[in-house]
């Protein structure tokens, strides 16, 4: 069998059917009034050049800057021609052309008027507008700065009343800050209602935002600046401590001489100036030992393993207690703290009233008075001992022995009391009056008081 005409039909079906299936989009582009690009259909009901000429006219003459277009059509097609002062005006009038119903397309011819008297003429004008709306605005200008100037002077008057904050703070420097805001808060509502009167809201918005991120911005300048101020007024409100005070503060040990606005000024042991910034006075733990004038000393002795310590506690108690400087109540205490290698630690604590007796000399007279007791009871005070063990091998060649004693113990030497110039306890104030000395050359920007409530 031959496949040649069997190919040959099967070609013919094929494009019989792809003629079929373009049949149809070929009358629709038809119906659809032809090819694409094709003229435009003419209406019956369309303007004429002369209604599409006089709307175009009417709408130009209403803006200001279209005055000077001059406006033709021929078959819907629109031609402007003039002269306008800038080319947004012209592109403008182009965009109002086609917009108007029965407009085919614009022709844009549109010059710019380069001209001087052109240019100067509307400048003046607005000029002379704007001198014009100023002297209409004088007199609101001068209500609105009226309204500013007496608000603002009722504020300062209200912060200079210092008996009133005075009398609402608890010290000078809260009532100062008091007094300072009142004043600020004035200024602030008086620069509101005078922009509010003159209708300046925009503006007054505009300004509140910039202060606010200006505000924002020295924040974070001045981090640490602000900190040690409200840490500054926090410290001069709960006052804890005094001038004159002998605190720790962060590990520094010293007497206070005064609380800045920045700091806290101490004069060390040593005679030495420490300022330490308010901030990290404010967070840190403050040790005051001239809070409570009782103040309790205590100090360890050693005695040997093979005395009896009990008798030792006794001895050096009795002792404690016949100091005139000891307080009898709360009572002297001693006692065992622990069992060395060479010795037993013996524990004794006494209280003092620190108006009357200097603690470091309490506690060095007390120190000897006790060593002397034990010393004349027969303790003593061992020095360290140690043991020697050999497990093998011979023992080393030792010299000669020494004879004994006759006595198992040396002769007790006698105790010496300590002296009366030793025994002179009297508190040492050669510092606390260089303090003060220095408080009174230096009383301004101090914000500790000696009236106002402590903490």
């Amino acid at each position: 069998m031959n496949p040649l005409p069997l190919f040959r039909s099967l070609v013919l079906l094929i494009l019989l059917t792809s003629a079929c299936a373009l049949c149809p989009e070929t009358a629709f582009a038809q119906a659809e009034g032809g090819e694409a690009g094709g003229e435009i259909a003419l209406e019956t009901d369309a303007p004429s050049d002369a209604a599409i000429a006089q709307r175009i006219a009417t709408i130009f003459g209403e803006i200001d800057t279209l005055s000077g277009v001059e406006i033709s059509v021929e078959s819907g097609v629109v031609t402007l021609t003039g002269e306008t002062l800038t080319a947004d005006a012209a592109s403008r009038a182009e965009a109002l052309a086609l917009r108007v119903e029965g407009v085919v397309t614009v022709e844009n011819r549109i010059d710019r008027d380069l001209s001087v008297s052109t240019r100067v003429a509307p400048a003046m004008g607005g000029l002379e507008t704007t001198l014009q709306d100023l002297v209409r605005i004088i007199p609101l200008l001068a209500l609105a700065m009226a309204v500013f100037l007496v608000l603002g002077g009722i504020g300062w008057l209200l912060s200079r009343w210092d008996g009133l904050w005075r009398l609402l703070a608890p010290n000078s420097f809260v009532a100062d800050l008091l007094g300072s805001t009142v004043f600020s808060l004035f200024v602030v509502f008086g620069l509101v209602s005078a922009l509010t009167l003159l209708d300046a809201t925009a503006f007054l918005g505009a300004l509140l935002g910039a202060a606010g991120v200006i505000g924002l911005a020295v924040g974070f300048a001045v981090k640490d600046t602000i900190e040690n101020y409200i840490a500054s007024i926090m410290l001069s409100v709960r006052q804890p401590f005094r001038p004159n005070d002998h605190v720790v503060i962060d590990g520094q040990e010293g007497r206070v001489i005064r609380l800045t606005s920045r700091a806290t000024v101490l004069m060390t042991l040593e005679g030495n100036h420490l300022r330490l910034p308010n901030a990290l006075v404010f967070k840190a733990v403050i040790l005051n030992y001239t809070r409570n004038p009782e103040r309790r000393f205590d100090f360890v002795l050693g005695v040997d393993p093979e005395d009896d310590p009990l008798s030792a506690v006794e001895t050096g108690l009795e002792a404690l207690k016949a100091l005139k400087f000891v307080m009898t109540e709360p009572d002297p205490a001693a006692g065992i703290r622990e069992v060395g290698d060479s010795t037993i630690n013996l524990f004794f604590s006494a209280w003092i009233d620190q108006t009357a007796a200097d603690f470091l000399k309490s506690r060095s007279v007390a120190i000897a008075t006790v060593k002397a007791a034990l010393d004349s009871a027969g303790f003593t005070l061992p020095d360290p001992t140690y043991r020697l063990r050999i497990d093998s091998g011979s023992l080393p060649t030792a010299a000669k022995p020494k004879p004994a004693p006759d006595t198992d113990r040396a002769p007790v030497r006698p105790a010496k009391t300590p002296s009366a110039e030793i025994t002179d306890v009297a508190p040492d104030t050669s510092l606390a009056e260089r303090v003060e000395e220095e408080r009174r050359e230096t009383q301004a920007g101090d914000l500790l008081s000696e009236d106002a409530p402590s903490e």
